[in-house]
C-alpha cells in the first residue's frame, strides 16, 4: 500500500486526523505530524523523513489558509514530482470558499465539504 503525507494547518488537525484514520483503515500508511513527531524529536528532521518516504502528499486546504510551513511541504513535493520522482500531490478541500494554489488549479481536488464520504472515496481511487 501507499504512504500518504497529510499536509495541513493546525486549525484543521481534527478533520485531517479523521481523514488519516480512514486512509489507515483502507490499508495505507499515513504520515500525520501528531502521530509521527514525539517530544524531543527534531520537527524539521521528522517532516523531512516523512516527505522523503511518501508516495502521495495530501494537501489539505481550508478557509484557514496556507502557512509558510505548509507551502514548503507541498512546493518541495511539487518540485520532486516535476523532476520525475514518483510522488503525487492530491489537493483536498476541507472547507468552502477557498481556491487551491494557482499552480495547482488545473488538478482535480477531493471536496470533503459537500460530501465527506464521496470525497474520501475519490481520494482512495486516486491512490490505488
Amino acid at each position: 500500500m501507499s504512504t500518504i503525507f497529510l499536509c495541513h494547518r493546525k486549525p484543521d488537525a481534527e478533520r485531517v486526523e479523521r481523514l488519516g484514520r480512514e486512509l489507515q483503515h483502507a490499508g495505507h500508511t499515513v504520515w500525520f505530524d501528531e502521530w509521527q513527531i514525539n517530544l524531543g524529536d527534531s520537527i524539521v528532521e521528522r517532516v523531512n523523513q516523512g516527505l522523503e518516504g511518501t508516495s502521495y502528499l495530501a494537501l489539505c486546504y481550508s478557509s484557514s489558509g496556507l502557512s509558510a510551513w505548509v507551502n514548503r511541504e507541498w512546493m518541495s513535493t511539487l518540485h520532486r514530482q516535476l523532476s520525475g520522482e514518483a510522488v503525487k500531490i492530491l489537493p483536498i478541500l476541507l472547507s468552502g470558499g477557498v481556491q487551491p494554489p494557482a499552480i495547482l488549479a488545473d488538478i482535480k481536488y477531493a471536496n470533503l465539504v459537500n460530501d465527506w464520504d464521496k470525497g474520501v472515496q475519490e481520494l482512495l481511487r486516486a491512490i490505488q
